[in-house]
């Protein structure tokens, strides 16, 4: 389809494992082949659309502010309201505006700044974007988001293992980043802490506190406890959900958000363990992908 509408396409070698980073990498050497003296390039995932006005926005502030080598905006779902899914991702999307850690996948780059850095970390599976933000900024540049319109996104969840296995990815990405890329990295090392925190500290209380007030105080002192100790994921999943209110817009997507982050939690441990596993027999995984393929034919207008 895209050759039909005269797309300049790189096909990649599949005896190599694939990744995000590594088909962005390819695509801009290919640009710089095509086109050696551009200065900005603007990376899009597959499934977004660009807004209208976002290019030259993007333009005028890499040139308004030579500091800065990465600009980014607000990325939408396209279907918000298709499911719950879609909606936890437009909240995911809504991060603050001004100088930021981080882009998404959709982002302007200074081209000189970008192949400074070497590109992206082609064997990185996931969080390949804020790997390479934290070598930026490490090299003195700046990451901006901006108060702008920049694409759509089609995240086409509409299952719960979709999630899961989207959730399984940033465990597994944000594990490798930490540890093999830039031990000690805040984010990721909050990110792993977290999920053994509560997939595994949280239940190993609730068991143990139990146990402990039955042997000392009977049956119902033990119940107490329990609840107690139960309690205290929900009143989390709320402490997330009012924090996040403001970005969801309203009560319900913020519940929603709050619940399905901390249910993130084992999911981001499944990754955790997967990543070590793979790390200890010695084999890197590739793309953890969590849409379905859709077969259709497709008429093309030129």
């Amino acid at each position: 389809m895209a050759k039909a509408l005269e797309v300049e396409v790189v096909e990649l070698d599949r005896n190599i494992p694939f990744t995000a980073a590594r088909a962005r990498n390819e695509g801009f050497r290919r640009l710089r082949e095509l086109h050696p003296n551009v200065e900005l390039v603007q990376f899009v995932d597959g499934d977004c659309e660009v807004a209208a006005g976002w290019l030259q926005t993007a333009a005028t502030i890499l040139d308004q502010r030579r500091d800065v080598a990465v600009v980014c905006g607000r990325r939408r779902e396209r279907y918000p309201k298709a499911s719950v899914y879609n909606r936890l991702c437009d909240v995911e999307w809504n991060t603050p505006v001004g100088e930021a850690n981080a882009c998404g996948g959709d982002a302007m780059m200074r081209t000189d700044a970008f192949a400074n850095m070497g590109g992206y970390n082609s064997a990185v599976v996931a969080g390949e974007e804020p790997e390479l933000c934290m070598r930026l900024q490490k090299a003195g540049w700046k990451v901006i988001r901006a108060d702008a319109e920049m694409t759509l996104h089609d995240a086409a969840m509409a299952r719960f293992w979709q999630w899961w296995k989207r959730a399984v990815r940033g465990g597994y990405g944000g594990t490798d980043i930490a540890v093999g890329f830039e031990r000690g990295v805040g984010d990721f090392s909050c990110q792993m802490r977290s999920a053994r925190y509560w997939a595994i500290g949280w239940p190993a209380v609730v068991v143990l506190l139990t146990g402990a007030t039955l042997a000392l105080g009977g049956w119902r002192a033990a119940g107490v406890a329990a609840a107690l100790a139960l309690a205290i994921l929900p009143a989390q999943m709320a402490r997330v959900a009012l924090k996040a209110r403001r970005r969801a817009g309203d009560i319900k997507t913020a519940l929603e958000y709050g619940c399905f982050t901390m249910l993130s939690k084992w999911a981001h441990l499944q990754g955790q363990f997967r990543y070590w596993r793979d790390r200890r027999s010695g084999r890197h995984l590739s793309l953890i992908e969590y849409k379905q393929v859709i077969k259709r034919e497709a008429e093309i207008s030129l």
